[in-house]
């Protein structure tokens, strides 16, 4: 369920990765019989498939559970109760987290100098989702995603008071289609993972991609970047095509020694200093903040800095791998409205179903070596998987090929 093909199950500990060690850790930990189960972070470097096995599985834990957590829906679907840490407080509230957000907007709603921004930014919502339902389609992906902007509006005053709020930078076009690969075949040393890929990515396009661990989700994101060439077939990218593309491996390409600040001046050293310092201040990287270096950061922080330095650029078509890694709430519920406002063409690879089903409306399955368009929605991906499992067919595949 965790992802290891039985291929690897021989294979030493050492010739894994850290994110494969890190889900080697949570097998042993599920595997001990115990009465309290403790687990900070279970869902981060797991790919969708498999915190939709976790998930099932913590369901039927007799013990107790206690689990820190970014990924909303992960805790909505195990949480009975959630530990709310506020203003140097600890409450509990009985529920999941769902029920958590709707009881802290309605505290924040008491508070008078709130209030009014509140009320700005569920009317703001109002207006995307009509905009969005005016041209939606009415295909089950377009209606879920319209489902789960209008349950937003509930939980938008719950995070009013948090320090994130940035916007996309207009670009000054995008081409249509961004990008096409035909009959295009890609890998590794010669060895293809995907074959006979043809797809126009059409400006504005809001695609996301589902597949099972090793399935090829990374590759394909590779080629369209042009991290990866085509081993056969064609990739061509439309004229003044911008890409934003963000992969947990860039956040090693950051100079250690470097500042926010600093690493903005090399992209841009023609604006000013203060301008900067404001658009690094809306990713939280305000005075002091701005100078530290990146060597010293946390993965969360550094995961702010590369998108603040993706953003700058300007991109028009945004290629997104597990963004929301080391993100917290705040920060992942600020990136998501973000990037429901992005007008350019995205593609995103994410294990957060709530990123999914907002800032998507088309889903695409990497599967059996290819792509090709998935019809459902998330939680009929999650029945696929669920017959899969139940028939008893694989479904994952070595990690490598990812």
């Amino acid at each position: 369920g965790l992802g290891f093909a039985p291929a690897e199950h021989g294979r030493p500990v050492d010739a894994f990765s850290g994110g494969w060690r890190m889900r080697l850790n949570l097998a042993q930990a599920l595997m001990c019989r115990s009465d309290l189960l403790l687990l900070d972070e279970p869902t981060n470097h797991l790919d969708l498939d498999a915190v939709l096995w976790l998930e099932d599985w913590l369901r039927g834990y007799r013990g107790t559970l206690l689990t820190i957590s970014h990924d909303r829906e992960f805790l909505d679907g195990v949480a009975q109760a959630i530990v709310g840490f506020a203003e140097r407080k600890l409450k509990l509230t009985t529920g999941n987290y769902s029920a958590y957000e709707r009881e802290r907007a309605e505290q924040l709603a008491q508070r008078e100098a709130l209030h009014a921004r509140q009320q700005r930014e569920v009317e703001r919502l109002k207006s995307f989702i009509e905009r969005f339902r005016a041209k939606a389609t009415k295909a089950r992906q377009a209606q879920s995603r319209i489902k789960a902007l209008a349950r937003m509006e509930l939980i938008a005053p719950a995070h009013v008071d948090s320090g994130f709020a940035f916007h996309f930078r207009e670009f000054p076009g995008s081409p249509d289609p961004a990008l096409v690969l035909e009959n295009a075949a890609v890998g590794y040393d010669g060895k293809p993972v995907l074959r006979d890929v043809s797809l126009a990515i059409p400006a504005g396009a809001r695609i996301g991609l589902v597949g099972v661990n090793g399935a090829g989700k990374t590759t394909l994101l590779k080629l369209l970047a042009g991290v990866l060439d085509p081993i056969a077939g064609e990739r061509r990218a439309g004229r003044n095509l911008a890409i934003g593309y963000f992969a947990q491996h860039q956040l090693e390409l950051l100079r250690p020694e470097d500042s926010p600040l600093a690493h903005l001046k090399r992209l841009d050293p023609q604006t000013r200093e203060q301008e900067l310092r404001d658009y690094l201040g809306s990713f939280k990287f305000a005075g002091d903040a701005a100078m530290q270096p990146a060597g010293t950061m946390s993965g969360g922080e550094q995961a702010r800095l590369a998108l603040a330095l993706i953003i700058w650029r300007r991109p028009n078509l945004l290629l997104l791998d597990e963004p929301t890694n080391h993100l917290d709430l705040d920060m992942r519920e600020a990136l998501t409205l973000a990037l429901q406002e992005f007008e350019g063409a995205m593609v995103l690879v994410s294990h957060d179903r709530h990123l999914l089903r907002t800032a998507t409306d088309q889903l695409m399955l990497v599967a059996d070596g290819t792509v090709h368009a998935y019809d459902g929605d998330l939680d009929e991906y999650r029945g696929w998987l669920a017959g899969k499992r139940q028939a008893g067919e694989a479904v994952a595949e070595p990690a490598a090929a990812d």
